[in-house]
């Protein structure tokens, strides 16, 4: 069995897949399983396949990007998408976000930034290129006056645990950092999540980001 992050590429320029398959391949613990030109494509190759990481554009014929993704959280998944978009579009972003998507990059990034994009979401983290960040950030104005601020209700460790979850660690890798048991980082993860009324990672990241607790400009 392969160790390889397992990833199908879905966009409606065969050009552009080719070039994206072949820029993945050059990594090591990467690998393109498969290709689809639109979201039904999309959502036959993830029953097929059974990919981490789904790389997947908006704007596609029939199906798009955000109507797939509904589809797949909604048939519960385990792959991750990651969309790649010319957009920057401030409603396209806050709905993918509640659709579940993992990361959200600019077609005109990087070989390197890609790679990168697709092993985070796979680890579990949220990636936001930095020029649609702000989005994310908008979501929620401040807290009205006389508000609590939920943030400070964690305790020290809990603020910790939540900085290292939102950053993709695993529980064993937050136990190994904090010096921690897996099952008192697991315990600590749930009274995080518990405490902020979120639930699941992706709306954690997003409190974190609101919050300065981690940057998503490195």
């Amino acid at each position: 069995m392969s160790d390889k992050i397992r990833v199908v590429i879905v966009d409606d320029h065969a050009i552009l897949r080719e070039g994206v398959r072949a820029l993945l391949q050059l990594q090591p613990d990467i690998e393109v399983v498969g290709e689809g030109a639109d979201g039904m494509q999309a959502l036959e190759q993830v029953e097929r396949l059974d990919p981490d990481v789904v790389l997947m554009d908006i704007a596609m014929p029939g199906l798009g990007g955000i109507e797939a993704s509904l589809q797949l959280k909604k048939l519960g998944r385990r792959a991750r998408i990651l969309i790649l978009s010319q957009y920057e579009d401030r409603e396209y972003v806050r709905r993918l976000l509640k659709a579940g998507v993992s990361g959200y990059v600019l077609k005109k990034s990087a070989g390197a930034e890609l790679a990168n994009a697709v092993r985070a979401v796979h680890r579990g983290g949220l990636v936001l290129d930095p020029e649609v960040a702000r989005t994310a950030m908008e979501e929620a104005g401040p807290a009205a006056p006389g508000e609590a601020d939920p943030y400070e209700s964690l305790t020290d460790r809990e603020k910790q645990v939540l900085k290292l979850v939102a950053e993709g660690r695993s529980n064993k890798e937050v136990a190994d950092v904090l010096g921690i048991s897996v099952k008192t980082a697991m315990s600590h993860r749930e009274h995080v999540m518990e405490k902020l009324g979120v639930h699941n990672r992706t709306e954690l990241v997003r409190f974190a980001i609101r919050k300065g607790v981690i940057r998503v400009d490195e």
